[in-house]
């Protein structure tokens, strides 16, 4: 939605709380978009995140989909709510390759107690997205603190 937390926007909590991410501030990650129940951030894919192939590291992919699909998950709790992942699986599908990577969070199954997540990770030359990982997951809602 472009707003990044512009007051009256009804996402503001969650740009609000991807700033105070520390480790994806260090990964120089960005929230590209925040809709109900889907959320996208990217990142670069700089030497300092490439595995000894050469290839953004794995951590990179799962960071950003782990991040994606919490963020999206918390966009359908209650604002009183953050929310924490209790479970969640990747599939590395290819190598990770290109200027940057991002990961689109969907909710799968929004539950009262747990709600079911996945993550689409892509590596993006250019123009061209290529599909690298896939995530799925649980997230589970905490008290803000």
């Amino acid at each position: 939605n472009g707003n990044s937390g512009v007051t009256g926007d009804p996402f503001a909590r969650i740009y609000k709380s991807f700033a105070k991410q520390n480790f994806l501030t260090t990964l120089g990650a960005k929230m590209i978009s925040v809709e109900d129940g889907s959320v996208e951030i990217s990142a670069p894919i700089t030497q300092s995140v490439s595995q000894q192939h050469g290839y953004a590291h794995a951590g990179l992919a799962f960071s950003l989909g782990d991040s994606a699909a919490g963020y999206a998950a918390m966009t359908l709790f209650d604002p009183s709510c953050d929310v924490v992942t209790a479970e969640m699986k990747i599939n590395l599908l290819s190598p990770a390759l290109g200027d940057s990577l991002i990961a689109i969070g969907r909710v799968i199954k929004h539950g009262r107690r747990l709600t079911v997540v996945a993550a689409d990770v892509f590596a993006v030359q250019g123009d061209t997205r290529k599909l690298i990982a896939v995530l799925q997951g649980t997230m589970v809602p905490v008290e803000k603190t």
